[in-house]
């Protein structure tokens, strides 16, 4: 059986159903974009480790369809997970008599370096949107909760309750593309259990929280003129504050390192942070924002020395 039926036919009938969406779809960009142009004429029982390692290596050279760089590292494993995942199910089913994929040398993982803000420009993005557009409130909003662009502009206000100053995280979304291939805000709950959380906001932030709701017509905390703001649109607006106060441009996602960097600087606790953050487990927030606590244990040794 060729590969290119095989794979048309598993992401019919295989793909667990409970990942029939995003998921899913990812599959089928990953598929069509990659995997069936380089793999899809070979018949299934020629696909061997060193076939496929040479098409992992093609990736990580020129593999961006864009650009015709090489693609990150993350991106080049997701798409050895769907060759991986395929061919497992082509086994289970018996149209291939061994499964080798497993012997596949996965590119190693680099973490990217942490962007934040200083103290001093995080102050003057405060002051310019305390100042200005409520629209723009979001960006305080994620400053002081860590929160995901995905998460902030699903964020609806009767998720706040404001007696308890609780918020709490139950939905995100992302920009994706219909049948039609236009993009579309998608809603959809949070990926992982770790993701669904309550944060406990600030009471400094609360009194803005409340000012924002009084003003505003929208179910969503984050709103335009058509209600839900999409994640481009609030990327580019963020885009152009930035722009505007003349600080270095940084992602959108900066905010929520900077949000995890002044927490640790504040001195609070690893697993506090990471249950605020919605990751898995401590371990991911030590590693990535091990960091951070250089200065911090710069300051505790000190004052260790004190006692010389």
């Amino acid at each position: 059986m060729k590969y290119e039926k095989w794979l048309n036919e598993w992401l019919e009938n295989y793909v667990e159903p409970t990942a029939k969406s995003r998921t899913m779809r990812r599959y089928s960009e990953i598929v069509s974009q990659h995997v069936l142009p380089s793999l899809g004429k070979y018949e299934l029982k020629e696909l061997n480790p060193p076939l496929i390692q040479c098409f992992i290596t093609k990736l990580l050279k020129n593999g961006n369809l864009k650009t015709g760089e090489g693609l990150a590292v993350n991106s080049v494993n997701a798409i050895i997970s769907v060759v991986q995942n395929s061919l497992r199910a082509a086994y289970d089913v018996g149209y291939i008599e061994s499964y080798t994929a497993n012997r596949i040398k996965r590119p190693k993982r680099c973490e990217r370096e942490i962007n934040c803000f200083t103290p001093n420009e995080q102050k003057r993005i405060e002051k310019e949107i305390t100042c200005g557009d409520n629209k723009l409130f979001g960006v305080i909003l994620c400053l002081y909760s860590g929160l995901r662009i995905g998460e902030l502009l699903a964020l609806k206000w009767e998720d706040i309750d404001f007696k308890s100053g609780i918020l709490t995280v139950c939905r995100s979304c992302y920009d994706g593309k219909d049948k039609d291939g236009k993009y579309k805000r998608i809603e959809e709950t949070p990926k992982t259990i770790s993701s669904k959380r309550e944060i406990p906001l600030p009471r400094q932030l609360l009194p803005i929280i409340r000012r924002n709701r009084k003003n505003s017509d929208s179910a969503y905390v984050v709103s335009g003129l058509k209600d839900s703001v999409s994640v481009r649109s609030y990327q580019r607006s963020f885009d152009l504050l930035q722009k505007k106060l003349n600080i270095p441009h940084r992602g959108f996602h900066s905010l929520r390192h900077t949000f995890a960097t002044r927490a640790l600087e504040c001195g609070m606790d690893v697993k506090t942070l990471s249950e605020i953050l919605g990751h898995k487990s401590p371990s991911v927030t030590l590693n990535r924002y091990v960091h951070s606590l250089i200065d911090h244990k710069r300051a505790m040794m000190n004052r260790l020395g004190k006692l010389l």
